[in-house]
């Protein structure tokens, strides 16, 4: 099973669906974040952010919107880069303080080799379990390989040091995806305040109708990954770059099946999100809340309809989850502990509603009656 979380910005399905993430890959399912809007709309820079993106060049209310303020801190290191991880090498004044020293390693190694020992026995020879940073009978060492963990090219984490905020955005939704164990694809198009909207009554207002939903390459990508199913915002709150998303999401239910290469059938696999926090602060319950015309683009013969999903053993980490997108926390919550507040309250609602009898996300599903 393959499941892909279409992101209109880095943070959007850390908030609207880390609950179901969670447990989908404790089921060993896959996952991929297609993230959108992810860019400036700058030439050059890292992943398309140039100068453009860089805190000095904004607008004030540019710096709102994108969630970073006169409080930002901008991060310094990647946090979960493997280079930056030493414990396994003999301690020296260079170290962590919590870095192992020899004595420690080495009774570590007796544990580590007497539980080989045991396990290998079994099939009548013995390995040697090595807990050092040392390749033994020529094996890569884990840590050298570039794949392990999450790697952050060096000008992404360059351009994040030095206070681009699209840049430092785009690191955090890495961290994110590392944490969630899922993959993360950007597709760095301009986010809204780049396209020219301004203020908060044009940019959770109409989509200007210069302004084109990314439909193509959403599909593009969205059909090379093959997904089982595709989730994508409900726009619940009216923000131009949700809209653009959940037209793309309409418009390939509204697609008919391709006979030469056959495409697959969207009705079944095409899901909608609840847009959180948009859904909490407005108490989102039914589609009718939805503006006028919303989901018009819906083919007669689909339907939607909807589905939870019980997060009880998830909620926790869903929270951890979305405390990673530190440059978002004060301006949306205003801290860690009322962010964590809000996504327990709406959690338990909607399993209220649904009657899970657990704190649950929901979920609008498409089906043919």
């Amino acid at each position: 099973m393959a499941h892909v979380f279409v992101a209109p910005h880095p943070d959007d399905v850390a908030l609207s669906c880390g609950g179901l993430i969670a447990s989908l890959r404790e089921l060993g399912q896959n996952v991929t974040i297609l993230t959108v809007f992810s860019g400036s709309g700058a030439a050059g820079g890292a992943g398309g952010n140039g100068n453009g993106s860089n805190g000095n060049g904004l607008t004030s209310y540019q710096r709102e919107a994108l969630g970073f303020g006169t409080k930002a801190l901008w991060p310094a290191t990647e946090a979960f880069n493997r280079a930056d991880i030493r414990a396994d090498y003999p301690g020296g004044p260079a170290d962590a303080e919590w870095a192992a020293d020899d004595d420690r390693l080495e009774a570590t190694q007796s544990d580590a080799d007497a539980s080989a020992k045991r396990f290998w026995q079994r099939a009548s020879w013995y390995r040697r379990a090595s807990i050092r940073n040392k390749s033994l009978a020529g094996q890569a060492v884990m840590d050298d390989v570039s794949t392990q963990g999450a790697i952050y090219t060096d000008d992404v984490v360059d351009a994040a040091s030095a206070g681009e905020i699209v840049a430092a955005r785009r690191v955090e939704d890495e961290r994110f995806a590392y944490f969630a164990e899922a993959s993360v694809v950007f597709l760095d198009l301009a986010d809204a305040v780049f396209r020219g909207y301004e203020g908060d009554d044009q940019l959770l207002g109409p989509v200007r109708e210069d302004d084109e939903a990314p439909i193509s390459i959403l599909r593009r990508e969205i059909a090379r990954l093959e997904p089982s199913y595709v989730y994508l915002p409900l726009g619940v709150g009216n923000h131009v770059d949700h809209q653009l998303c959940r037209e793309a999401g309409v418009s390939l239910l509204a697609e008919p099946r391709s006979w030469v290469m056959p495409g697959p059938e969207w009705a079944g696999r095409v899901v909608f999100y609840e847009d959180f926090p948009y859904a909490y602060w407005n108490e989102f319950q039914s589609l009718d809340a939805l503006p006028a015309g919303a989901l018009d683009g819906i083919p007669a013969g689909i339907e939607l309809t909807p589905r939870y999903a019980d997060i009880a053993d998830q909620l926790e980490r869903k929270v951890r989850g979305i405390a990673m997108y530190e440059s978002q926390i004060d301006r949306l919550f205003g801290g860690v502990k009322p962010m964590g507040d809000a996504v327990r309250k709406r959690a338990q609602s909607v399993g209220t509603v649904g009657r899970v009898g657990a704190p649950a996300e929901r979920y609008w599903h498409s089906f043919v009656p």
